[in-house]
């Protein structure tokens, strides 16, 4: 049950506490801060990872927001092009952080209104302060994995990328070799199928282009 004293403590940890929401691009940042509903959030732009800058504004808005040197800090960002490092340098200074499925924001994404950085922003922090005060519904928040587990889902991908960027290789110079009216199984041995089919032309090939390959660098006919 939820007693008056158990509210006005609530209430007193919430306006103890600075909110700070990121709305980040691949230049410029923007952070927006309060201490709690009904103030109007302080709102600055900075140059984007700029990792100084991000703790230095923080100290400001404590101070300018009336808030002691030591005040507890809760942030957000949505999940996007700048993956977990920031999540994890947040939380090496002391901030409770959350990083934010984009797709399960309490917002209609498809009205395509007139909005700026700073109304991304403000409804961040709104929705910040309700998730702080249990309304799990707003939003839904991404489990951060440890370093290591990132590091074995980047390789996976780095696996995957290589392998489709050798078969569009492959194709690629089968193609041109396809020009040529030539054909081959296997890339394997290619240079030496085409020095026997160079041999056997009235006309060798004078011509070449260069393309490589994740066999190797081949010499073939243009």
């Amino acid at each position: 049950m939820t007693t008056a004293a158990t509210h006005h403590e609530q209430s007193t940890t919430t306006e103890a506490t600075l909110f700070v929401a990121f709305e980040l691009s691949e230049k410029t940042w923007k952070l927006g801060f309060t201490t709690g509903h009904g103030q109007k959030p302080r709102e600055r732009s900075m140059p984007a990872r700029d990792h100084e800058r991000v703790l230095d504004e923080i100290a400001q808005a404590k101070r300018r927001l009336g808030l002691p040197a030591m005040a507890p800090v809760v942030s957000c960002y949505e999940a996007g092009r700048e993956g977990f490092w920031l999540h994890r340098f947040l939380r090496a200074q002391g901030l409770t952080n959350h990083v934010v499925d984009s797709s399960s924001l309490e917002v209609n994404r498809r009205r395509r209104r007139a909005k700026s950085d700073g109304l991304d922003v403000r409804k961040l922090l709104s929705m910040l302060m309700r998730y702080a005060q249990g309304a799990r519904q707003v939003w839904q928040v991404v489990k951060v994995p440890s370093v290591e587990a990132e590091e074995q889902r980047h390789l996976h991908r780095d696996l995957e990328t290589l392998k489709r960027e050798r078969a569009s290789t492959t194709t690629r110079i089968k193609g041109v070799l396809s020009t040529q009216g030539l054909q081959v199984t296997t890339l394997t041995k290619c240079p030496e199928q085409l020095e026997a089919y160079s041999c056997g032309m009235a006309r060798p090939f004078r011509r070449v282009c260069v393309i490589g390959s994740c066999e190797g660098t081949l010499i073939i006919p243009f």
